[in-house]
């Protein structure tokens, strides 16, 4: 069986995940959800990288150097990017991949502003409010 690729990006100030408002997006970091994360898939024959910026040009940047990569899916959190960025939603469309973006909170839940996402407009699958099993679930499903 060959290896599934998968590209995990994080947004703006999820290097903060366990210290920043832990009653909103848990208490672990993101390097234990990474961990967690792999640990959940190591009989599922995949291969994840992880990457994390604050600073949208380059997760734009990331975004076209992975477009050339043959890679299953692209597993996006895009987080405040979400409901702003137009550059990352034109870098998403780029890709010839299935795109899906996550959430740890439920964002409708939440102030008016975080319901509308405009990268989203180039997810196939949008998952939000699943914590940190929202990548786990996000990697499910493109290997379902």
């Amino acid at each position: 069986m060959a290896t599934k690729r998968f590209a995990v990006i994080n947004g703006p100030n999820l290097n903060l995940l366990g210290t920043r408002e832990p009653e909103i997006y848990g208490s672990k970091t993101l390097d234990d959800i990474a961990k967690e994360t792999q640990e959940k898939l190591k009989d599922q024959n995949v291969e994840i990288e992880w990457f994390q910026s604050n600073i949208e040009g380059e997760l734009v940047e990331k975004i076209q150097q992975l477009s050339t990569q043959d890679l299953t899916a692209l597993i996006i959190n895009p987080a405040a990017y979400s409901h702003t960025s137009i550059a990352i939603l034109d870098a998403l469309k780029m890709t010839p991949f299935p795109v899906v973006e996550v959430h740890l909170s439920n964002t409708h839940l939440r102030e008016e502003f975080r319901s509308t996402k405009i990268t989203a407009k180039a997810s196939t699958v949008v998952m939000e409010g699943l914590g940190s099993h929202a990548y786990y679930m996000g990697i499910m499903s493109q290997l379902l």
